[in-house]
């Protein structure tokens, strides 16, 4: 019997108290959900006559579900890894500064027109080490989401990130700083008070920074509004997060005039982290388990923590001009490696 995933899985998903919705499975995955879906419907059933006893069909459709989310996820297509890096539940900034990090102390402001809640930073330390960390918040429900503006940030969110670089530099801190943006705003007010320029400026301050400095991608990385935050010596991607210069949708609006072409436009734009890992755009992929960070955020925000810690000390005992200079020529040598590639 077919399963409305709509009509009938998300009310029972809502009943048994699941956290992730029915809504936020991703399109590639509606068989997957109409198994689980069927598995819980039986589970449903059985709650309301205990005399029923569904419990091993009920596995056996649970081991399916197992086997084809394992045949999804083995070998995602860009576009789909797109869709994975986007996923409304997969961990935001705040939840891997809540879990990693403690004595955190939010610093807002570029002391000159406002406070962008795209970017959000502050002092803070990870596993007892004083750190700056800075990242994209996008929010995770609608009204956080408007609150945040998506994770696109103004100039000013830039200009309070160029600030807190600055003050760690000053006194020595570390630099972490945890990607996730479809791009810098677009907006007319944005524009007017220098866009462009401020994303320059913060992408100069990574350059400057005299302190290590180290960048996990950990859901979308669009555009400038990216690479401002992620300048840094050692660069990071979780296994189903993207990197690029535009969005799929972007690309292909300008290259084919159809926004709808955007799984050709993914292709091309060779963002995914494996892509980039060969291209020595990043130095490391962080693996996510089974099914994307959103199925085990917990497990997901421990293997970053592992990995920030990993880049970190690699970086020390190296002065100012070393780190200065690695870091530069890091960037100067992708060119090189791009066109090897």
């Amino acid at each position: 019997m077919h399963i409305d995933p709509i009509t009938v899985i998300y009310p029972l998903l809502q009943q048994a108290g699941q956290t992730r919705a029915m809504t936020h499975y991703l399109d590639f995955e509606r068989p997957l959900a109409e198994i689980e879906g069927k598995a819980e419907e039986l589970r449903a059933m059985a709650r309301q006559n205990e005399e029923m006893d569904i419990e091993e069909e009920a596995a056996a459709l649970d081991k399916k579900a197992a086997t084809l989310l394992k045949d999804l996820y083995k070998d995602l297509t860009p576009w789909r890894k797109c869709q994975v890096a986007r996923h409304p539940e997969r961990p935001h900034c705040r939840d891997y500064i809540n879990a990693l990090f403690t004595e955190f102390t939010p610093l807002a402001g570029d002391r000159n027109f406002a406070d962008d809640h795209a970017v959000m930073g502050g002092l803070a330390r990870l596993d007892d080490r004083p750190v700056m960390v800075i990242g994209h918040e996008k929010g995770n429900d609608t009204k956080s989401r408007i609150a945040h503006n998506f994770g696109m940030a103004r100039p000013e969110g830039y200009r309070k990130a160029i600030r807190l670089m600055q003050m760690a530099d000053r006194f020595g801190l570390p630099v972490i700083t945890l990607v996730d943006t479809p791009g810098a705003y677009p907006g007319k007010g944005a524009e007017e008070r220098g866009q462009s320029e401020a994303i320059a400026r913060s992408t100069e301050a990574c350059l400057q920074m005299g302190v290590p400095l180290v960048s996990v991608i950990i859901g979308e990385g669009g555009s400038g509004g990216a690479v401002a935050f992620a300048t840094a010596n050692k660069v990071a991607m979780l296994q189903h997060s993207v990197y690029s210069v535009i969005s799929p949708e972007g690309c292909a609006s300008i290259l084919w005039k159809d926004a709808e072409k955007m799984r050709e436009a993914a292709e091309a734009l060779r963002l995914t982290a494996q892509d980039l890992h060969k291209l020595g755009v990043i130095d490391r992929i962080i693996d996510e388990p089974l099914g994307g960070a959103h199925r085990a955020p917990e497990d997901t925000i421990a293997r970053v923590g592992r990995t920030l810690t990993d880049m970190l000390s690699a970086l020390d005992g190296k002065d100012r001009a070393t780190l200065i200079a690695e870091r530069r020529r890091k960037f100067l040598d992708m060119g090189s490696k791009g066109l090897a590639a």
